[in-house]
């Protein structure tokens, strides 16, 4: 299988027939072959009812069916478990996204110096206020903070090589840092200009609400970046300074109280309290803290070398390896035998 299509469903009755038609043309001229995965997400229309009827008729339709919805996050990874494909594409199946532009990704990848390749929404068609600026926001901050720049790193048309989407491990809402997942897991990316449609037919189901859970999100994936395999850097970079400054604050008070005792004798010893003083307060809690991140800290180590070494995971991916000549003449050898 040279391509397949995940394309995630819910509640685009509307749109699925036209959409199967734009993509039987857009691969009618090439020579590949493909497979199209609907993921029905839920959907409460008559969406399924009419992907089994296309697919009756067609026999590059695969499809795959919620028991409820779950969002498209999940719908991606189901559709990137069940692809045969050596390359993965995805979009969305409200149209807005123009199958035309496939061939052109392909073209992109088999250059050989990418991974992904990303489309890039130049003249996007969506309304400015509650869809375009958002996402320039998000995008920007997204970039800052990640480092992986890209021109638009929303646009649903990707294409992956397999071996890409067979090392991302999506959850919850992380559909949107599929680039940052591919970027952090040591894949190239790239990023081809796309055409972009408005949509004619359906409802949207975006909001501006997603761009704060974009946000919040985003702490998981910096997280996932910088501490996945060694969180203690984390957790005993913010504890061990805290505790130090609350060691600082009660050494000035302790010694205050010596140094008075020191001078006064044991009337001014006695007569500079430091039990009511809110800096004794804050020094306490401050080494309360530090030592409860440290411990964190361990207990998320022991945690993180319990996931790699239980199931076998490395903290490295290897692109390319070329074997020595001995290896390679000792294998032959043992293949004689």
């Amino acid at each position: 299988m040279d391509l397949s299509l995940v394309i995630p469903v819910f509640n685009e009755v509307e749109n699925l027939g036209i959409l199967m038609d734009e993509i039987t043309s857009a691969l009618a001229g090439e020579d590949l072959d493909y497979e199209v995965i609907f993921v029905d997400d839920g959907s409460s229309d008559s969406s399924y009812e009419l992907l089994q009827s296309l697919r009756e008729e067609n026999d590059h339709i695969a499809t795959i069916r919620f028991r409820r919805n779950y969002g498209q996050t999940a719908a991606f990874a189901a559709g990137f478990d069940h692809a045969r494909g050596k390359y993965v594409v995805t979009m969305d199946a409200d149209r807005q996204n123009d199958p035309a532009d496939i061939p052109k990704l392909v073209a992109r990848i088999e250059e050989g110096d990418c991974d992904v390749v990303n489309g890039w929404r130049e003249n996007r068609q969506d309304p400015l206020l509650m869809r375009k600026m958002p996402s320039k926001i998000a995008n920007w901050l997204i970039a800052t903070t990640t480092g992986v720049h890209l021109h638009d790193r929303g646009c649903s048309l990707r294409l992956f090589r397999n071996e890409v989407v067979q090392e991302l491990n999506l959850y919850g809402e992380m559909h949107r840092f599929i680039p940052e997942l591919c970027s952090f897991n040591g894949f190239q990316l790239s990023e081809v200009p796309v055409n972009h449609r408005p949509r004619v037919a359906g409802k949207s189901k975006y909001g501006i609400s997603r761009t704060f859970r974009v946000i919040v999100d985003l702490f998981t994936i910096l997280f996932l970046q910088k501490y996945s395999d060694r969180p203690m850097h984390l957790f005993g970079n913010v504890g061990i300074p805290m505790g130090l400054i609350g060691a600082l604050i009660l050494f000035f008070l302790g010694a205050h109280k010596i140094w008075a005792g020191v001078t006064d004798g044991l009337e001014g010893f006695h007569g500079y309290r430091i039990g009511d003083r809110p800096m004794l307060l804050l020094g306490v809690l401050l080494i309360i803290l530090g030592v409860l991140f440290v411990a964190m800290g361990l207990l998320a180590e022991i945690i993180v070398r319990t996931y790699y070494e239980s199931q076998g995971k490395r903290v490295y991916r290897i692109r390319d390896y070329a074997p020595s000549e001995e290896m390679v003449k000792e294998s032959a050898d043992l293949a004689d035998e």
